[in-house]
């Protein structure tokens, strides 16, 4: 593979204060602003605020690492490979802090931490096929034929991903709000006070995940310069 340095607008600090104050200003707006009372919800409806936006910064970061790959497979420039593999990692650590939150806020809504729902469900194997990609990235030893090979499978897993959360779960009944049948959170309960929390939110986590994806980047790019990989 080609080597190249690593892109320098990732390092560009400002977006990275950006997210740090976004952050802090949906989890105090968070907690403080007032919420609507609906039934079942009660207070639990804020958990808004830090549920759906871990999917959101997910399939954001899934997005980059997508990007990257199709990159690699037209360019061979390793650095391509090393932004498109440590963007999935942390599109999956998204993934797994939205099914966790997930299972929260179904303990007291419904429940029991987790129902079977099938979005519960699908998320869970969208999940299950990322994680697979790391699976694939570890059994391939020669660094070049891993890239090339996990650049395809990533390819593969964003495009299995999308209609198992957005086709299938709207195809039968469903817990989930906007799935199934029912009304999703825009059309009755998002109002103008939890919009001001919950967009912040959105955009201050998917900056912080890339913040983290480019850190691991460099991490992994210093690491194979000092191996002479690359």
């Amino acid at each position: 593979m080609a080597a190249a340095s690593l892109p320098a607008p990732l390092y560009k600090s400002y977006w990275k204060w950006l997210s740090l104050v976004l952050i802090g200003y949906s989890i105090i707006g968070g907690l403080l602003i007032s919420a609507p009372r609906l039934d079942i919800l009660n207070e639990t409806i804020r958990n808004l605020y830090y549920h759906v936006p871990m999917w959101f910064g997910m399939i954001i970061i899934f997005t980059f690492s997508l990007v990257h790959s199709i990159r690699f497979l037209r360019s061979s420039q390793a650095t391509e490979d090393i932004l498109a593999s440590e963007t999935a990692n942390v599109g999956i650590l998204f993934g797994i802090l939205g099914l966790t939150t997930g299972m929260l806020w179904a303990k007291y809504t419904w429940g029991a931490w987790w129902n079977g729902d099938v979005k519960q469900n699908m998320s869970a194997i969208a999940l299950l096929i990322y994680l697979a990609y790391n699976v694939l990235r570890r059994s391939v030893p020669d660094l070049e034929k891993r890239a090339k090979i996990s650049a395809v499978y990533n390819i593969f897993a964003y495009f299995a991903m999308l209609p198992l959360l957005f086709v299938v779960p709207r195809l039968t009944d469903s817990l989930h709000p906007s799935n199934g049948g029912n009304s999703g959170f825009v059309v009755y309960d998002l109002d103008y006070t939890m919009r001001l929390v919950f967009y912040p939110a959105v955009i201050g986590w998917t900056l912080l995940g890339l913040w983290l994806a480019s850190l691991r980047a460099r991490l992994t790019f210093i690491n194979y310069k000092m191996q002479e990989i690359i």
